[in-house]
């Protein structure tokens, strides 16, 4: 339940950032946010109909969300646009390095490929989101 409350959360961070970054680089990021939002929600969905599909219930409110994630919201925190980048790449590395050890766990402990491959899809697109945000701070310290 863990893995679908991060992505409910960065989910709603991202469109958080969309909606209020600010600043030189606004309309580029602006644009970037909107790409970036897609995937997660869309993930959110399988992921619950995949609980639901082997008999667990699928987490569904904010408060079950905030409680299972690993990815942190900022109440009332607004951020220029390099914390903004700096937060949403922390999540992303954080859900990859849960999911790295999920895809193995899944195939080798519990003998799910099909589970696995859908968890190795997701981690594909926490990777790229993780390199398109680390090029945004390319020749920046981090």
């Amino acid at each position: 339940m863990a893995l679908l409350a991060d992505e409910y959360v960065l989910y709603t961070k991202v469109r958080n950032y969309h909606w209020n970054v600010a600043g030189p680089q606004f309309s580029n990021l602006h644009m970037f946010f909107e790409s970036q939002h897609k995937e997660p929600v869309d993930n959110v969905d399988e992921m619950a109909e995949l609980a639901r599909a082997v008999g667990v219930h699928a987490i569904g409110t904010f408060q079950e969300f905030t409680q299972y994630a690993r990815v942190k919201e900022h109440p009332a925190h607004y951020r220029a646009s390099r914390e903004i980048i700096v937060d949403l790449l922390g999540d992303h590395e954080t859900i990859i390095r849960q999911l790295h050890d999920d895809v193995l766990k899944t195939a080798e402990k519990y003998h799910d490929v099909g589970t696995s491959e859908f968890l190795a899809g997701i981690l594909e697109q926490h990777e790229r989101m993780a390199w398109m945000l680390r090029a945004n701070l390319e020749g920046q310290s981090i």
